[in-house]
């Protein structure tokens, strides 16, 4: 049935809101989420290698040290990053800046290759490019999918892009037990010189590149696309926006708190083995994993209300971690697990999609500000979880659990700057009114 153009609402009405995505095109685009995923997990258990050589006699303590600095300076890049690239996808098209993203990627991989022409410094160098350069690519793919995908299965887009990050860390480390096998291999030996580390630098500049090539290829030049819509009206008011920055960043700072108390739990518990430590990451990304898989067969963000669905997240996730804080057996140890992740899991897929409803001039900022935010809260997370354990121990899941609590209690409050669910807010004139006011719990 065709609809008439008055009937539409004003983000449905211009080109950017009614071309949609080809399936090469969207396969391109999760493919690119996937392999910088993967190449985060791949790459984070091979820097010592790249600093042993380097730092000589240096103790066990300053080498843990320098793997720590590295992690950071790699989240401090998507931090700086992602804003100033949605900004700039915003200006000169997404299509651009996600080639540029992937390009700046693969070059700071290659040098090392020979880690041992570079310095600490130039490592460090190097790591804080590759996390500017993926700055570009996390928050442009989900703005291009949102600016070129009907409202009614864009849930169902961004619950696959998820599953395809998630996937991918999976990935990463099954990258590292691929090469060590495929080294052995006579040709590969001789190119690689034996090293499985510098193979899986080579795969991982090989996919970026590959990605790069792919999505030259199958994307539409910008002009065909439309870019920015004059017509496009603003879905989402900037209040609203940084409301869900602040929610990513919270739940993010959760998440890193949760991870971070796990390995520590790991260290400070002898009965507590590294592959139990390593199954429960493991569950965690299966569990995330398959609330994604849930969003994405069920169709349930294109229909419910999302503070109910973020609030139902938040329970769980507050559930599992007062679990963590008080087990007594290992099994409750693995169930709070579960629920945390389950929480978690739920929740950001569904501050994504609200992002995602903003107009289609500031989906790149938008997006990058929901990275910037996950980097801000993920650094301050870790960094509080490490002083927490500290002075009291498991009890510091219980602590964790307090942000969450502090956000559930502001959702249960109607307020005039939460975004609506772009779906039922285009559904009909009344439905956006009350959606719109927030006259409803």
């Amino acid at each position: 049935m065709v609809e008439s153009r008055a009937m539409r609402s004003p983000r449905e009405s211009g080109p950017t809101r009614q071309q949609d995505l080809g399936v090469a095109q969207l396969g391109w685009l999760a493919a690119a989420v996937f392999v910088v995923s993967a190449g985060y997990g791949a790459l984070m258990p091979l820097i010592p290698d790249w600093l042993r050589p380097l730092m000589g006699d240096a103790d066990p303590a300053a080498l843990a040290r320098h793997v720590g600095y590295l992690s950071g300076i790699y989240t401090a890049g998507i931090l700086l990053g992602a804003p100033l690239w949605g900004m700039l996808a915003d200006r000169l098209g997404r299509a651009r800046v996600l080639l540029v993203g992937l390009i700046g990627y693969v070059a700071s991989l290659l040098p090392l290759l020979r880690p041992e022409a570079l310095s600490v410094v130039g490592i460090y160098a190097l790591r804080g490019a590759t996390g500017f350069f993926v700055a570009a690519v996390v928050p442009v793919v989900p703005a291009l999918v949102a600016q070129y995908t009907p409202e009614s299965i864009r849930a169902r887009r961004f619950a696959w892009l998820g599953a395809m990050s998630l996937l991918g860390f999976l990935f990463g480390p099954g990258l590292n037990a691929a090469a060590e096998r495929l080294v052995g291999l006579g040709f590969l030996s001789v190119l690689v010189q034996g090293s499985s580390t510098t193979l899986v630098i080579a795969l991982s500049a090989a996919l970026g590149a590959l990605m790069m090539l792919g999505l030259a290829a199958t994307l539409p030049a910008p002009s065909s696309l439309g870019e920015a819509d004059a017509a496009d009206h603003d879905g989402a008011p900037r209040s609203r926006s940084l409301a869900l920055w602040i929610l990513n960043g919270v739940v993010m700072f959760v998440l890193a708190g949760f991870e971070l108390g796990i390995v520590l739990q790991g260290q400070r518990h002898p009965d507590l083995s590294s592959r139990e430590v390593s199954l429960m990451f493991a569950e965690c990304s299966l569990v995330m994993l398959g609330v994604n898989a849930v969003l994405f067969f069920t169709g349930l963000l294109e229909r419910a209300d999302p503070r109910r669905v973020l609030a139902c997240g938040m329970v769980l996730g507050i559930a599992g971690l007062l679990m963590l804080a008080r087990h007594g057996s290992e099994m409750w140890l693995y169930v709070g697990v579960s629920f945390t992740a389950a929480g978690t899991g739920l929740v950001l897929p569904t501050l994504a999609y609200l992002a995602a409803g903003t107009s289609a001039r500031r989906l790149g900022i938008a997006m990058g500000g929901l990275a910037a935010a996950a980097g801000l809260g993920q650094t301050l997370g870790s960094a509080a979880t490490g002083w927490l354990f500290g002075a009291v121990m498991q009890s510091t899941f219980a602590w964790l659990s307090i942000p969450l609590a502090a956000t559930l209690a502001l959702l249960l409050i109607p307020r005039h700057w939460w975004p609506a669910n772009p779906v039922l807010v285009s559904a009909s004139p009344s439905r956006t009114f009350l959606t719109s006011t927030e006259t409803e719990p």
